[in-house]
């Protein structure tokens, strides 16, 4: 393992640490530094929160700030954040209009996330859930409700965040958000590893001219396994499936998320994108806004997905609203 770190056991820590001494903007509650939350909660505003494991950088806390989301807990690396930080997070960012959790479906998470709203049940503070599962390579269509969060998870914290910023109440933040959550797709693939820290070495092997389709962010296993092809050929088959989930239609408008997964050029994702642009261009849907870099990352493994959402005429607006944070600045075009 070569890494830049002092102990392993101490990443996770020391590099919030370093967030809170970069970013006066974000700060933590409860002497708890995994309690991740805004410096300037909005009074009378939807609270957002969120929370996952460390390694996915800028996924979860980095989306924390203006117009976006307003707390996340903290978990290790690939580890959820517990009941209690979650909790303690929910509390601090309620401004009395209530708070939506927006997290990946992952057992841990739903577990921790489920129990926290128990314990701030008791402060008479109101909640609710939407949980991504945009990875359309983890289960197949009507077990929707098997699938992975992965990148595509960025959508539905713009949509929320822009929503509550319009001071709009905790069941139309939650409608709004589940909206953009069932017209989000997600398709990646992965060329290596990646190393845990505490772990010290890969966490699993994959030939130096193989690829795996439809990896999620933890290395859980895709849909194949195959020889490294072309880049268009690679879109191509990934496209495919997504594809198959929408109906578009011509006149239709798309946001695309072009998301590396800690170990990929943007060289790579421009070349990637370009052959997305016209997979589109064929079918007549017009891009409204695309988004290419590190969005949901897996520590330094090499690969990237492709988020899709399928815009209407709610949703693009606020899409489009600006947003600012610590790890990602949208000014309206």
């Amino acid at each position: 393992m070569k890494k830049f770190l002092n102990k392993p056991e101490d990443f996770v820590d020391e590099m919030l640490e370093g967030i809170y001494c970069a970013h006066p903007e974000v700060t933590y509650t409860a002497d708890d530094l995994r309690c991740y939350v805004t410096a300037n909660p909005v009074p009378g505003k939807v609270g957002i929160v969120t929370g996952g494991g460390s390694g996915h950088l800028p996924t979860f806390l980095g989306f924390v700030g203006k117009n976006m989301l307003d707390g996340c807990g903290v978990g290790g690396v690939f580890q959820s954040p517990s009941a209690d930080q979650l909790a303690e997070v929910t509390r601090y960012v309620d401004q009395g209009a209530g708070v939506l959790y927006v997290y990946g479906n992952y057992t841990g998470d739903i577990m921790n996330f489920d129990m926290a709203s128990e314990l701030v049940e008791l402060d008479d503070i109101e909640t609710a859930t939407v949980t991504g599962n945009d990875d359309v390579a983890s289960s197949v269509v009507g077990e929707e409700h098997k699938r992975r969060g992965v990148a595509g998870i960025f959508f539905l914290y713009k949509a929320a965040g822009a929503a509550a910023a319009r001071m709009l109440p905790l069941a139309e933040v939650a409608r709004i958000t589940e909206k953009a959550r069932s017209r989000t797709r997600t398709m990646g693939v992965a060329l290596s590893a990646c190393i845990v820290p505490e772990i010290g070495k890969p966490g699993f092997e994959i030939g130096e001219d193989e690829m795996e389709i439809g990896m999620g962010i933890h290395g859980e296993p895709g849909i194949s396994r195959k020889k490294l092809a072309a880049a268009d050929d690679v879109v191509d088959e990934m496209m495919e499936r997504i594809f198959a989930e929408t109906d578009y239609a011509k006149g239709d408008e798309v946001a695309i998320l072009m998301n590396g997964l800690g170990g990929t050029p943007k060289e790579e994702l421009y070349i990637l994108y370009r052959r997305v642009a016209k997979l589109m261009d064929e079918m007549g849907v017009k891009i409204r806004h695309v988004w290419l870099g590190e969005f949901a990352t897996s520590m330094e493994m090499a690969g990237f997905s492709i988020s899709v959402l399928h815009l209407d005429n709610e949703l693009e607006p606020l899409i489009a609203a600006k947003a600012d944070t610590p790890f990602f600045s949208y000014f309206a075009k």
